[in-house]
Formats: structure tokens, C-alpha cells, sequence
């Protein structure tokens, strides 16, 4: 894991950054905020820097190549930061009441283990042509929000990860830690 961790960051690194770029990879970076700072230099994460990582991993783990990992994260990274941050101002517990989500199934519905699902939504069609270029292949939606970018893409199928569950988790275990440093203390 920590090779597949290594090249995630090694390749979103080494494709650099646009800042002024319109385009949102380009102009991003999926695992980090700012540029390297150089050599020798302990790099420390922010919370949704891991979180990032774990969904890189995540989308590797369903058998697409780093690189697509990279590129989807890039593109969606402003709105899962925003996201990440509006899922951590919820209680914990808040979104995980057992009662409301059995209130709240439908025949047919998407099984979630949370009552205010987030999903990182990847299309697997192309963008219509009266779309343009600039067509989102990948989005952050809320809920039902799935539906809305599927039929506005155009796309015949969508995967979805569902990351509020993952950012609470990860949230939970991060207090559990302490910063680590390298080299000897």
C-alpha cells in the first residue's frame, strides 16, 4: 500500500500545476495545496489530503490505473474539498441514524449507510457534442443529485464512490493519531 500511496503522490507531483488554468486539472493538484517545497522537507498532510488519498486508492482498487485516479481527483478537487469540510461540520453521528435511513429506503433507491450521502460520480460515456469540451466527466453530488448529472451528461452508466461515510471515519481515526516526523527524534 505504501508503494501504491508513493506513486499516487509521485505522479500527481510530477504532472505539475497550471495555477491560472481554467481547467480544474491543470490547475490543481489532487494530494497536495501547495507546490513541493523541496528536497529534505517533511510535507505535512491536511485532513483532506488523506482523505484524497484513500479515494485515489479506492478508484485503484476497482482496477483503474493511477493515472485515471489522479485525473478524476484533480478534476473534482475543488467540490470534494467543499464537500469534505460541509461533512465534517456534521455531528459524527448526525448522519448515521439507523431509523431515519429505514424511513427514508425506496424500492429501487441507492443503499448508503448515511442519511446525507456524497458521491464522487464518474461518467463512462463521453459528453454530448452540444456540451462542448468543457463537459464534466466526473462530479461531486449530493443525494439524488446523481440522477441530475447522469441525465445532464448524456452518460448511459455512472459509478459512484460514496465518501461521507469515508471522511467521518477517517475523521474518527486521525484523532487517534499524533504527526510523525522523519528521520531520528
Amino acid at each position: 500500500m505504501r508503494t501504491r500511496i508513493k506513486r499516487l503522490l509521485e505522479l500527481d507531483r510530477s504532472q505539475g500545476r497550471k495555477v491560472r488554468s481554467k481547467d480544474p486539472e491543470e490547475g490543481n493538484f489532487a494530494f497536495f495545496s501547495e507546490e513541493a517545497p523541496g528536497t529534505g522537507v517533511d510535507i505535512s498532510f491536511s485532513e483532506y489530503e488523506a482523505f484524497a488519498l484513500i479515494n485515489g486508492l479506492r478508484l485503484m482498487n476497482h482496477g483503474w490505473p493511477q493515472s485515471f485516479a489522479v485525473s478524476i481527483l484533480r478534476h473534482v478537487r475543488r467540490d470534494l474539498e467543499r464537500e469534505h469540510g460541509r461533512i465534517l461540520r456534521q455531528r459524527p453521528e448526525g448522519p448515521f441514524y439507523r431509523q431515519v435511513m429505514l424511513a427514508r429506503a425506496r424500492p429501487g433507491g441507492l443503499a448508503v449507510d448515511n442519511t446525507d450521502p456524497v458521491f464522487v460520480t464518474i461518467a463512462s460515456k463521453a459528453p454530448r457534442v452540444d456540451q462542448g469540451d468543457a463537459a464534466p466527466f466526473a462530479a461531486v453530488c449530493r443525494g439524488e443529485d446523481v440522477g441530475k448529472f447522469s441525465r445532464d451528461l448524456g452518460a448511459s452508466s455512472v459509478t459512484l464512490f460514496e465518501v461521507a461515510t469515508v471522511a467521518h471515519r477517517l475523521h474518527q481515526e486521525l484523532l487517534k493519531t499524533e504527526p510523525r516526523h522523519r528521520g531520528r527524534a
